[in-house]
Formats: structure tokens, sequence, C-alpha cells
């Protein structure tokens, strides 16, 4: 088979490994990766959503399956066009994707449909936010309707940080995306990860992780798209994960099929723990990243196979083998990140971390010129080790990352720290 990615990042990095490990996979094409990537895969200079294009490469090039990464493409109608075409994808129609692209459609349709969320009002005029607001007070949470690369999220801890988050977003700072945005009740707890394969009403659930948002140690400064993760995540107690299904993801699958929107990819549930149950904070239709990257160190089975089944409508038949081992996740990011932030940084360091085959190195924003690695983007690589325990995990991530060298590269030092304080 030859199997084509869609998308430039550390969770697309993750895709290609391993479904370059699957026995059905002759050839691996990434439209259109970074510097990793082209290690072992035939980079394709387009666009994720440059969807004519990806067609026609498609088509041209005899494509078997397509894997889409990021939510972009999706929610632009990547997988319509190519069903249109006759093409094998896996991913979401444009119906479905409005589920991420959309968070005013995906507070509305939990309120309709009674799954636990947060409180929350939407609006559509600066000065009616602002209202809000200051009727009842903080902390509170400002979203973004819109896409806006996981970072259109403010948890404000005063009153005076929430009013300037909404004229932010009024003003433009994320486009189109914060043309409307969503203020909720802040929920006190931990956070976890829940993703699955789904198709149609059925699920099959991936082990449960935890991603850091914030850009800093101890969970401090702006929320990012994700400075790490590991997986599994002990918060969630097979009793947990029980009502997590039957309260959640059922009801949501069956809630877009009630919509007409129904749905077949990756689903991901990010969830808040806490004093008021488990609430889901967002979906998204597609894998998280930095999750996938530890999630798909722990995967044994053929992920190609489990696709393939899913798209012929079998998807009972899919039962994915996981490594009982922890695997953990470390973003290395340029200084900046998630501001502005320089590229072109020479990369060094990275054959030397991945001598220890516990460890692989996933790139997201780097590129290759002149036969060195250099930085290309605010999140630039996510370094992953296996171990026994997360304490081991831990410790074999962190030696690794500090063999690896760019200017202004900054990670944070905790990664983990809630799972470590439960094992303990």
């Amino acid at each position: 088979m030859k199997v084509l990615v869609v998308g430039n990042g550390g969770r697309e990095h993750a895709l290609v490994w391993k479904i370059k490990q699957s026995s059905l996979v002759k050839e691996v094409y990434c439209a259109s990766g970074n510097a990793g990537i082209g290690k072992i895969a035939k980079r394709v200079n387009i666009s994720p959503t440059d969807i004519y294009n990806l067609v026609r490469f498609a088509k041209e090039n005899k494509i078997d399956l397509t894997v889409v990464g990021p939510e972009q493409p999706l929610s632009e109608g990547i997988v319509d066009r190519f069903n249109e075409e006759g093409l094998k994808i896996f991913g979401h129609q444009k119906s479905a994707a409005i589920l991420e692209a959309s968070k005013v459609f995906a507070k509305n349709l939990m309120k309709k449909y009674d799954i636990p969320t947060a409180k929350f009002e939407s609006f559509e005029k600066e000065e009616d936010a602002i209202k809000f607001i200051k009727e009842v007070g903080a902390p509170i949470v400002i979203k973004a309707d819109g896409l806006a690369a996981g970072k259109g999220v403010v948890v404000a801890k005063t009153e005076e940080e929430a009013v300037r988050a909404v004229k932010d977003m009024f003003a433009g700072k994320f486009g189109p995306a914060s043309k409307r945005v969503v203020i909720e009740e802040f929920l006190e707890g931990e956070e976890a990860s829940y993703i699955c394969f789904v198709k149609d009403d059925k699920l099959v659930p991936m082990p449960a992780s935890q991603d850091h948002k914030r850009a800093y140690d101890n969970d401090e400064g702006p929320n990012t798209g994700g400075m790490g993760a590991y997986s599994p995540c002990s918060l969630i107690t097979p009793e947990m994960e029980k009502e997590i299904q039957e309260r959640i993801m059922y009801p949501i699958l069956k809630a877009m099929i009630n919509e007409g929107r129904s749905m077949c990819g990756f689903l991901y549930a990010g969830l808040m723990i806490g004093p008021k149950g488990i609430n889901v904070l967002e979906f998204n239709v597609r894998m998280g990243d930095p999750e996938t990257q530890p999630i798909m160190r722990r995967l044994q089975s053929d992920l190609v196979e489990h696709i393939l089944e899913i798209l012929e409508g079998n998807i009972e038949n899919v039962k994915p083998k996981w490594n009982p081992d922890y695997a953990i996740g470390v973003v290395m990011a340029s200084k900046g990140y998630p501001y502005a932030y320089e590229k072109g940084k020479v990369i060094t360091g990275i054959e030397e971390a991945e001598k220890d085959q516990d460890v692989v190195v996933f790139h997201a924003g780097t590129e290759e010129v002149d036969g060195k690695i250099i930085t290309n983007g605010g999140r630039v690589l996510t370094v992953t080790a296996t171990g026994e325990d997360i304490f081991k995990a831990r410790e074999k991530v962190y030696s690794a990352i500090e063999k690896i060298h760019f200017e202004g590269a900054f990670y944070r030092k905790d990664i983990g720290f809630r799972e470590v304080n439960r094992k303990k």
C-alpha cells in the first residue's frame, strides 16, 4: 500500500513513524511534513489545506489510504472531496468537523443532549461579553469560537485579565476564529485527554493521557498547543472510564448522528475531573498533539490495519494492543513561544539522544537546510521515552533532552508531575 499523511507537526511524525511499521505499507508520503518526517517518508510540497492539489497528488500517485493529522483540512472538507473522487481517507467529514471548528456549536450541542460541560454563554459583541464578565466575576474562561491552533483559550484569574482577553479577541487576535467568543465558568480539577477511534455510534478507546497546556513549570504562563504529555494516566480509573464512555463519548456520537453529522475518525475529549465530576472542556476531531506521540509509542498493533477495518465498517474487529509501559513526551520549544519566536536555529544532538533504544525524537517545527536540521516553528521537537514506570520514563526523557541543543530552546522540567505525585 501507499499511504499519504497530511500535516507538518509532531503528531504527524508520530503517525508516519507508526504507519511505516505496518506490514501492509510499502511507501509513506507526507504533505508537507518536516525534517524528521523527511528521514522516514517522502515529503510532498503541498500545504495540508491545499485540498485540490492533495486530491490530484493522491490520484496521480495511486495513494491507497490518506490519514489526516490536523483539524484545519478536516474543517475545510478534505474528506468530502476525497470521498467524491473515490479515494480512501481516514478523518471526519466537514459536517462533523464543526464539533471542533466551532466551540459555540459544541457547547450548544452538549447542552441540548445533556453532556456534562461547564456553564457558558456565547457573545458576538464585545460590550455584551464585558458586561457579562462584570456580572459574574473571575476566575473565568474566555474562548475564541473557531480554530486557533490550540491557543484560543484564556483562563482569566481576574476581571481585568478577562476583559483584556475579550478585547483582544474582538480586535482580531485570532482572525475570523474570534468573531464570536464563548465565556464559561472556571472548573477546578485536573485535566485528562481521552481519545478514541470512532465510527457512527461505535468507539474503540485508546489509553488515557494527560497534556500540559501551560508554557512553564507548575502550570504557569500562557496557554500553548501543549508542552508535553504522558500515557497511561492513572487519574482515569476503570470506573471513571466507564462513566466517560456512558455519559460523554457514546452520547456525543449519538447526538452527532441525530444532527445528521455522523463521525468517522479520531475523536478527542479534553476532560476536567474535579469537585463537579467529569466535564468536557472541548472535543477535537483528531488526535491530540502532544498526546499522539506517547500514545503511538505504546501502540503495539498495526495502526493501518485498524484504520482499514474502521473504513470498511468493521470497527468491532479493532482490538489494539498496548505496551503496559509508560510513555512520556516533552516538547522543546523556541524562545518566545507561544508568542513571537525566531526560526533558523541549528539543532544538534538528536542522534546522540536516540542512542537509547527507549528514546524516539519526533520533529514538529523543523526544516533541513544544507544538511543541517534547523528550527522552523514554535514547538520544535517532542522528545519521547518509555519506561516501566513514570519515574524511569521521566528519567530517560530528561536525560535525552540534555543531549539536544538549539539556541533559545526551552522546555518544561515537570512533565508528568501529577502522575509522579500519585505514584509516590
